[in-house]
């Protein structure tokens, strides 16, 4: 029996060990790569092609429901199972409509997480804590019609990706360095993103990276 392969993204190398041990102990499933931040996990995804992919939401360069995205435009097939520590329904929103097919909190007992990955394997919609799939096609349905909409949405992807370096402290040169984009470039992002977003200073931004779990306390 071929064995289901999974990519853990997480930016916290002690929970990607734990993980690493618990589905080595699975005669069923194994660990075929990590990623330790967003860019990482979309990349790891491209060229190791797993079966599942568990992906945190908050990481550094770029967050779990941007790297969903890509992944998701990447392989509409890919199987995406969020593993994290926020459970508000925001959260849930956006990372199904990003193309994740299933959401787990990282208080689950391993036996949980063992289950979700076979089921969301096998094509389920899972969600903790008993959340059908019919609630999950019912998010999605709402989603599809212009409801649970937000600030984010306003955003292109590459906004996105400059609001999330900015946020982190890095600088319009190294922002630029990293995107392939000129200084300029950043620069005009940057103020299209605060217009949109109605925000005055790099301070108001972060608060909102924090509030949109888009970046994390350290």
């Amino acid at each position: 029996m071929s064995k289901i392969r999974v990519l853990v993204c997480d930016d916290h190398t002690i929970l990607r060990e734990g993980i690493r041990l618990l589905l080595h102990a699975e005669p069923d499933l194994e660990v075929v790569g990590e990623a330790v931040d967003g860019r990482q996990a979309v990349e790891q995804a491209r060229a190791l092609k797993p079966d599942v992919i568990l992906m945190d939401i908050a990481m550094p360069l770029l967050n779990g429901l941007e790297a969903t995205k890509q992944i998701h435009r990447m392989d509409p097939n890919a199987r995406v199972l969020v593993l994290t520590m926020y459970e508000s329904d925001e959260y849930v929103a956006q990372m199904l409509e990003a193309g994740a097919t299933g959401y787990v909190l990282k208080k689950v007992a391993g036996s949980e997480l063992v289950y979700a990955i076979h089921a969301v394997h096998q094509g389920e919609a899972f969600l903790y804590p008993s959340i059908t799939k019919r609630l999950v096609e019912d998010y999605l349905r709402r989603i599809e019609i212009g409801q649970d909409r937000n600030s984010m949405d306003l955003l292109t992807e590459r906004e996105r990706e400059v609001l999330q370096l900015i946020a982190e402290g890095r600088t319009s040169k190294e922002i630029g360095d990293l995107l392939s984009l000129s200084v300029r470039t950043v620069q005009n992002h940057r103020a299209h993103v605060m217009q949109k977003l109605g925000i005055h200073d790099r301070g108001d931004l972060i608060k909102y990276a924090i509030q949109k779990g888009i970046i994390e306390l350290a």
